[in-house]
């Protein structure tokens, strides 16, 4: 009997994911013969029951394209928004995966997806994920697609910003995305030769920044490049955090605004106590969504493929549950109960850090 699938993108956008919807899509097809179903706007199409069918052109012609032709969203089947009320839909999407006649729901997505399988899986039903994110903080797999891309977008604006810098003899921080990991800050900051590097997992001190620029200005070098992950802390914002005083903390009240404007409220505050302390004028660059746009690299698009493919694999042998990993060249099936809720952060040892530091590169720690 022929099998059909359903697939998905949810969260936030990232390079790679038609790549990966069509590495998913042919090798379903082609090698195997089944019929695939694209559910559009993540697993809020799916409770809406809002279908398309993925088959002849359609998958033809969107490898090098950015974005998702299925559209995208970040909402959970267990919180989902109806007559402006946070519902549990969970059976409702179950109810629709039979409605379709579906035998796997392959859902494409970072951290927050492979929680929302894990529960669809619980629920009874069959799931194949794949690890996206810019992040690349997605547990167990030695790489997620998209973060290559937004690697290179994140290195390029850094490269453009030195002339400026230069020119002007200035401090220009730019904030790079990766609220709870620093992956991506700190390889564009490397291959973009940033003078100082900041991230969520090795607090800094506003003080020894300053002193690092400082001593770059006594060696002639009028200019200095920061490199923040938008998720970087200070110490003392950390130790207030570990103390359970953010509530109390009059420069955290805006922890209930929106995320972005907590990160760039941080980065503005960054910048201005640069300037005050090294007396060289600063400037922010917040690159935001830009990182997440147009075409994926290719290191991306052979990664999504290869991961994609590799789904198809799994979902002909029925193996259900799993997400498919990348390790090394190769692909393997990790159980959605050992990725959900796990976080990849970087060790403060990692090669990464320590061949920054070697060549000089401040993490405002010491």
């Amino acid at each position: 009997m022929t099998q059909t699938i359903g697939i998905l993108t949810s969260g936030g956008d990232s390079p790679g994911l038609n790549a990966a919807i069509r590495g998913v899509g042919k090798a379903c097809q082609s090698h195997y013969g089944m019929r695939i179903i694209g559910i559009r706007d993540g697993f809020r199409g799916l409770m809406e029951n809002r279908t398309m069918p993925l088959e002849g052109d359609t998958l033809s012609g969107i490898l090098t394209l950015g974005g998702t032709i299925l559209g995208t969203s970040r909402e959970k089947p267990h919180k989902m928004t109806v007559d402006g009320k946070l519902q549990d839909m969970t059976e409702t999407l179950v109810a629709n995966y039979h409605a379709n006649k579906l035998d796997c729901l392959v859902c494409l997505g970072g951290g927050g997806t492979q929680k929302n399988a894990l529960r669809l899986k619980q629920a009874g039903l069959n799931v194949v994920t794949l690890p996206k994110t810019i992040d690349n903080d997605v547990a167990l797999t030695d790489i997620t697609f998209g973060f290559d891309t937004a690697l290179g977008i994140a290195t390029d604006a850094i490269d453009r910003l030195h002339s400026t810098a230069h020119s002007h003899h200035r401090i220009i921080v730019v904030e790079i995305m990766g609220h709870r990991a620093g992956w991506l800050a700190l390889g564009a900051g490397i291959a973009g030769g940033a003078d100082v590097i900041l991230i969520p997992e090795i607090p800094y001190d506003v003080a020894v920044v300053s002193e690092a620029i400082k001593t770059r200005k006594e060696k002639g070098k009028t200019f200095s490049i920061v490199a923040v992950a938008e998720g970087a802390i200070s110490k003392q914002e950390f130790a207030s955090q570990q103390a359970g005083g953010k509530k109390k903390d009059k420069k955290a009240k805006v922890v209930t605004a929106e995320p972005e404007l907590v990160y760039a409220e941080r980065t503005l505050r960054l910048a201005h106590e640069l300037e005050q302390s090294t007396g060289l004028e600063a400037r922010v660059t917040i690159l935001g969504h830009l990182q997440r746009g147009g075409t994926p690299s290719a290191a991306d698009r052979v990664l999504a493929t290869r991961l994609g493919t590799a789904a198809a694999d799994l979902v002909q042998r029925r193996q259900y549950g799993v997400m498919v990993a990348a390790r090394g060249e190769s692909t393997v099936p990790v159980l959605l109960e050992e990725v959900a809720g796990q976080v990849k952060t970087v060790p403060p040892d990692h090669p990464w850090v320590e061949s920054a530091r070697g060549v000089g590169t401040s993490f405002g720690d010491q």
